[in-house]
């Protein structure tokens, strides 16, 4: 029988006790097969279960612990993988009807370096169609379930990745971001994610090679895991045309050596998108940034407001969303409504858009460069509203004042990703009726280290564990 204990232990825990032969690959990987039977049921996170080609990787990864072989970071660890991302002889469908029966013979890079790592494909999550969306639901397999409230949405388009993570069917899995996929995700869902800066972790395959947008990244149940699985992710690849090495060895290593928020200038700002702010998370927000002071930091409470950079946006995810279908437009028709108007929106944008966006773009970038010069960290809530009904397709208003369009609400987080800066997002606290409210972190390029540093602290403060659902398999345990 499994020991479904093993599911509440960190990454950094499993790799040890593997290590030390304490519990072998093959136990790890049942404790979470078992968690994720009992769960998924319920919440609807991972879409495609490898279980066979995992089992036969954890015999291997058993065998190479006995023969004294070189272990890697991740070693015997399940992880799980969006559904976006190709993994070798698993179905990948990209959440899509067109790719429902779909097998990749190879893996994408990432993945590639995960299992090089060491890590283990439990399988696949639930993603939007071609994750085109904050809110993770499509037509081939329905909609993912927030674990605080089934009820709820867990936002996306990396709500599977989280949700699985967030309930201990596995203990780090993969995720991808663009306007906000692993940020607000991890805030709805109760753990951490970090949208690493543009480049540091190569996207190949992709249709837009030199697309500084969409990025790689993990998702954990703390900051310190999240940098172990980052470590694994990160380095430079002549595959993509924009990689870059780190300028850091360990990112772990180097969260090891800093102690505390002493001497970090923070501005902790509530809305730097002008589109609001629901005023229960932006006092939970306010006084977890307010806190870090007893650590040692600068914290000031500042205005910064680059809601002008909401237009611009729009303008380039619309040539993105073009971009990335391409060799698909002529079966834009058999595409899900989401994201054939995402298609559509873009197609009707002029070279004249392009320029000014990119004008403004620019304008933008230089406002959070100015802003570093004064501050080591910008502090923000991941996300303007609390998890919403798993009916809607997205929030229509914040504190009753309608949303322009159906993607503003995330615009804190779409804001971060036009300048190309790195950013996580940690547990600041629990709202009045239980559900996580995200702090995210934001510094400038190559900080990965400095962000997951200042989450593990805003995530330790907070006191936010794990959630309800999943919780009563421990009670008969």
């Amino acid at each position: 029988m499994a020991d479904i204990t093993l599911t509440r232990k960190s990454a950094r825990e499993l790799a040890k006790l593997i290590r030390q032969r304490a519990v072998s690959p093959v136990e790890v990987l049942d404790a979470h097969l078992a968690a994720t039977a009992a769960i998924n049921p319920k919440l609807n996170a991972i879409v495609t279960l490898a279980a066979e080609q995992a089992q036969d990787a954890a015999l291997l990864a058993e065998a190479a612990v006995m023969n004294n072989a070189p272990l890697g970071p991740l070693h015997g660890l399940p992880v799980a993988i969006k559904d976006i991302t190709l993994t070798a002889g698993i179905r990948t469908t990209f959440a899509s009807p067109l790719y429902k029966d779909y097998v990749p013979k190879e893996d994408t890079e990432v993945v590639r370096r995960l299992k090089a790592a060491g890590a283990i494909v439990l399988g696949k999550t639930n993603t939007p169609e071609f994750a085109a969306g904050a809110h993770t639901t499509n037509d081939l397999f329905g909609p993912t379930r927030n674990p605080w409230n089934p009820d709820l949405s867990p936002a996306g388009s990396s709500g599977g990745s989280a949700v699985a993570v967030a309930t201990g069917m596995v203990p780090i899995a993969q995720a991808t971001d663009f306007g906000g996929s692993i940020r607000v995700p991890a805030a709805f869902c109760g753990i951490v994610g970090i949208r690493a800066t543009p480049g540091l972790i190569p996207s190949f395959p992709m249709p837009l090679a030199w697309d500084p947008g969409q990025v790689n990244g993990p998702l954990a149940r703390d900051a310190k895991d999240a940098a172990l699985m980052l470590n694994a992710m990160v380095g430079f690849s002549p595959l993509s045309p924009i990689s870059v090495a780190p300028p850091w060895q360990s990112a772990f290593a180097a969260m090891e050596r800093r102690s505390g928020a002493k001497g970090l200038r923070i501005a902790y700002v509530s809305d730097i998108a002008g589109i609001g702010v629901d005023t229960e998370i932006a006092a939970i927000c306010r006084n977890s940034a307010l806190r870090l002071s007893e650590a040692g930091a600068q914290v000031e409470e500042i205005a910064f407001d680059v809601g002008e950079g909401r237009a611009p946006y729009q303008v380039w995810r619309g040539f993105w969303m073009v971009g990335q279908q391409y060799q698909r437009l002529q079966q834009m028709e058999q595409f899900g409504a989401n994201l054939r108007g995402n298609v559509q929106a873009g197609l009707k944008l002029t070279p004249l858009d392009l320029a000014a966006a990119e004008q403004q773009r620019q304008e933008v970038f230089h406002r959070f460069r100015k802003l570093f010069e004064r501050f080591d960290i910008l502090l923000t809530p991941a996300a303007p509203v609390k998890p919403f009904p798993i009916e809607q397709n997205f929030p229509a208003d914040i504190n009753g004042k309608k949303l322009e369009n159906y993607i503003d609400w995330i615009a804190p987080a779409f804001l971060i990703t036009l300048v190309s800066l790195p950013a996580g997002s940690a547990p600041a606290g629990l709202s009045r009726d239980g559900l996580p409210v995200g702090m995210q972190i934001v510094a400038p390029r190559f900080e990965e280290p400095l962000i997951l540093s200042v989450a593990e602290l805003i995530h330790r403060q907070s006191g936010v564990g794990w959630p309800p659902v999943g919780a009563e398999k421990f009670a008969a345990a």
